[in-house]
């Protein structure tokens, strides 16, 4: 079982930056970060495969890059041009079975970090 934390989160104002990261301990093969905001289902924002294929939501493209440094082991999330219903808890997952889409969708994953908290504020 792969164990994930995440950190990096914060508060910041509309149009500003931030940068998650989650560190990974164990193999993986797709690894993906997803949001939920208070009242709201768990959704993808993206996902990435160990070859460094992407995917991304639809509301963060254009956005958000998710890249990896494998010799760390880590997972990251920049966020720019940061917009209010940005604001949710961000949730790291991993999933080491090999091959297929690294998609994001929640049953693509198996393995959960505890969440970090971004606040966008106007």
């Amino acid at each position: 079982q792969v164990q994930l934390v995440e950190s990096g989160g914060g508060s910041v104002q509309a149009g500003g930056s931030l940068r998650l990261s989650c560190a990974a301990s164990g193999s993986w093969y797709c690894m993906g970060w997803f949001r939920q905001a208070p009242g709201k289902e768990r959704e993808g924002v993206a996902g990435i495969s160990s070859g460094g294929s992407t995917t991304y939501g639809d509301s963060v493209k254009g956005r958000f890059t998710i890249s990896t440094d494998n010799a760390k082991n880590t997972l990251y999330l920049q966020m720019n041009s940061l917009k209010v219903e940005d604001t949710a808890m961000y949730y790291c997952a991993a999933d080491p079975r090999y091959g297929g889409w690294c998609s994001t969708r929640r049953e693509r994953y198996n393995a959960w970090g505890q969440g970090t908290q971004v606040t966008v504020s106007s």
